[in-house]
């Protein structure tokens, strides 16, 4: 198993512990949208159970509705952890810089720990690239996310200019399940959701929105067209939450980073998908989203 010591005391030297000698009782999981709530749950029953084991308390997953729900269960102390969207992230960390701290992301198959936001249309309607779609009906994720969003929102801007000029209707679905169901079912004309761009398309690649989908049986990739690659976004970051005592938050750092060795298939679920492994990241690989948010939420 890897050792995370030299990286958990470089958090805990940047963060203060509010909380050390604090007793849980119990330790609340926020689950970010994107997929029904019960898909939700079950895909993270084994990551809840090795929690509750290695901590001897109770551990609750809570899926609320939209992303904002687990931005401020973290923010009022209601969750414990979660695995965020970058976007996401920054939002925390603007209005609270001292609510959590980011330990671990995502790696990909080949090493990378960034994925893309994917556009994407029905393969029947004659819709094969961004330029395709003006005029059309198009759906965002969820105002918090970053690929459902925030990156694309700001990319087919800084092209086409104002979104909802270019397009004849822009809406939010409420999650990347949500705009890739509209989009299958002809509810809208193009969408955009999230993959790490590794593998086939016809799998939903190895990992995201699309290869939940299409595992779960919500689509059939070949029916769906890719039209528009945003530029690489880097992986959002599982966070805990300063307060919680320091021995607490090591614990499940250090399950979450040991998951691909210990339970691969549950790992696989937590992943969304085909990943290599869990490794530690820091507050800096986010400064870039962290500025894009603050200029979105300033012109918004």
């Amino acid at each position: 198993m890897k050792t995370l010591a030299l990286a958990l005391a470089a958090a805990t030297a940047l963060t203060p512990i509010t909380a050390a000698a604090q007793e849980i009782t119990q330790f609340n999981i926020g689950i970010m949208g994107g997929e029904n709530a019960q898909d939700r749950m079950t895909s993270n029953e084994c990551y809840r159970a090795a929690i509750e084991e290695a901590l001897g308390v109770p551990v609750k997953v809570f899926t609320p509705a939209d992303y904002d729900g687990v931005i401020q269960g973290l923010l009022g102390g209601t969750l414990d952890m979660a695995w965020l969207g970058a976007s996401g992230y920054a939002k925390i960390y603007l209005t609270d810089a001292e609510a959590v701290t980011p330990v671990l992301t995502k790696q990909n198959m080949d090493g990378s720990t960034g994925y893309y936001s994917f556009a994407f249309a029905r393969a029947d309607s004659g819709i094969t690239s961004i330029e395709d779609a003006k005029g059309k009906t198009f759906v965002f994720a969820d105002p918090n996310s970053t690929s459902g969003y925030l990156v694309p929102g700001a990319e087919l801007t800084e092209a086409h200019g104002p979104l909802d000029q270019y397009f004849s209707e822009v809406r939010f679905s409420g999650g990347h399940e949500q705009s890739i169901v509209a989009v299958a079912n002809g509810d809208a004309d193009a969408g955009v959701s999230w993959a790490d761009g590794l593998g086939e398309w016809e799998d939903g690649y190895n990992s995201g929105a699309f290869r939940k989908a299409a595992d779960a049986g919500l689509v059939d990739m070949n029916d769906i067209v890719e039209i528009w690659k945003s530029k690489l976004i880097p992986e959002g970051p599982m966070v805990v939450r300063n307060a919680l005592p320091q021995d607490v938050r090591d614990k499940v750092t250090q399950l979450t980073a040991d998951l691909h060795e210990t339970d691969k298939e549950c790992a696989f679920g937590v992943a969304h998908g085909e990943a290599r492994d869990f490794v530690p990241v820091e507050h800096s690989a986010y400064e870039g989203v962290v500025a894009a948010r603050k200029l979105e939420e300033a012109n918004s």
